[in-house]
């Protein structure tokens, strides 16, 4: 069992999703229609699979590695860091239809990032989308929200998680009980990422095939 689960088994395309079907509808139906928005936001606690659904998002647009750029507010939340993410927005994509970037943490952005990032938003050039994703929706800006197509993620039910867990640990060659499944997506507490967790730690040390 080599790697982390949640990496190996995190969703690499739509029907992967498992939970989010009214955001993933929605982004299908865009992408069909070719609709697709500037700005968008996703909220929900988390290990929902707002990072996961990003990505997806944009390789589902075309968008190479190359021309992601992944921002984790909680430690580039300063008004210098939005500085360098606008300059940077000005140029054009190496080798895709878009350039996308995705702020990870984005309530964790100082006042002064905030407004700087809303002029961004306001006025982006053709090429860039921006996916914004938070766990605390009420701490943003009603201004970064109105400018914002918002998707809300749902907490994945116990039986949801549990459901994954077993098809998970069939994935790595051991089985679980109804009661070991049970019992780790009650641990998970909402979260997939969570759940993957302590299966890994279940079956690292589990004897037993049948845990």
């Amino acid at each position: 069992m080599a790697g982390a689960l949640y990496r190996k088994y995190r969703p690499q395309n739509f029907d992967a999703v498992r939970g989010q079907d009214h955001i993933v509808s929605v982004l299908s139906a865009a992408l069909k229609k070719e609709q697709v928005g500037h700005a968008y936001l996703f909220s929900g606690s988390r290990g929902t699979g707002k990072t996961s659904v990003a990505r997806i998002f944009a390789r589902a647009l075309g968008i190479g590695d190359q021309d992601t750029y992944e921002l984790d507010a909680a430690s580039n939340r300063g008004i210098d860091d939005v500085r360098a993410l606008k300059e940077g927005v000005h140029t054009m994509p190496f080798s895709s239809p878009y350039k996308m970037y995705i702020i990870d943490e984005v309530h964790m952005l100082t006042k002064e990032a905030f407004n700087a990032l809303l002029k961004t938003l306001e006025e982006p050039p053709a090429h860039v989308i921006f996916i914004l994703a938070t766990t605390e929706l009420e701490k943003l800006p009603e201004t970064i929200i109105s400018r914002c197509e918002v998707h809300i993620f749902k907490t994945p039910t116990r039986a949801l998680l549990r459901e994954h867990m077993v098809a998970t640990a069939k994935e790595e060659g051991s089985e679980l009980s109804p009661d070991a499944a049970d019992l780790i997506a009650l641990l998970a507490d909402g979260s997939f990422r969570d759940a993957h967790g302590v299966l890994q730690k279940v079956l690292t040390v589990a004897e037993e095939k049948l845990i």
